[in-house]
């Protein structure tokens, strides 16, 4: 009698676990393989910045830019993503490779992508008005 308790009692947890782990998804992620590396395939080489046209820190990194002649120092190229209800495909491409180069970074990329937002060719990632106008000093040798 013992064993057959024993027997039932087993049966309910391991059917307990076996509903859990399907209503959860846990055997889902638990059997998906492995998550196959972004590639980018079309992201020009070199120093890439991704800014918005209405987007007040892309304009203080456009300032800075043209003020210093820093595209004629540095080779760099500009795509626009989607900023204040601006959008077209275009835009809405360079969007996703933003949010695909910043996944190479490591970066949370669940709410998007701030801008300005610079890739420097080299697996480097930065956000933020401050940390590529200081890139850009380096980058054309501004002390």
């Amino acid at each position: 009698m013992d064993k057959k308790i024993i027997l039932t009692v087993l049966v309910i947890i391991l059917g307990g676990f076996l509903f859990w782990g399907f209503q959860s998804g846990f055997f889902a992620t638990l059997f998906a393989g492995p998550v196959k590396p972004v590639e980018l395939t079309v992201l020009p080489s070199g120093i890439v910045l991704f800014y918005g046209a209405e987007c007040p820190h892309c304009k203080n990194v456009e300032a800075f830019i043209s003020s210093n002649n820093i595209d004629q120092k540095v080779k760099i190229t500009k795509l626009e993503v989607p900023f204040a209800g601006k959008t077209s495909p275009e835009l809405m491409a360079n969007a996703e490779l933003a949010i695909q180069t910043a996944q190479t970074c490591k970066i949370d990329v669940s709410s998007g992508v701030s801008i300005p937002f610079l890739y420097d060719g080299n697996g480097k990632c930065l956000i933020g008005d401050t940390d590529v106008i200081n890139f850009f000093k380096n980058a054309a040798g501004i002390k």
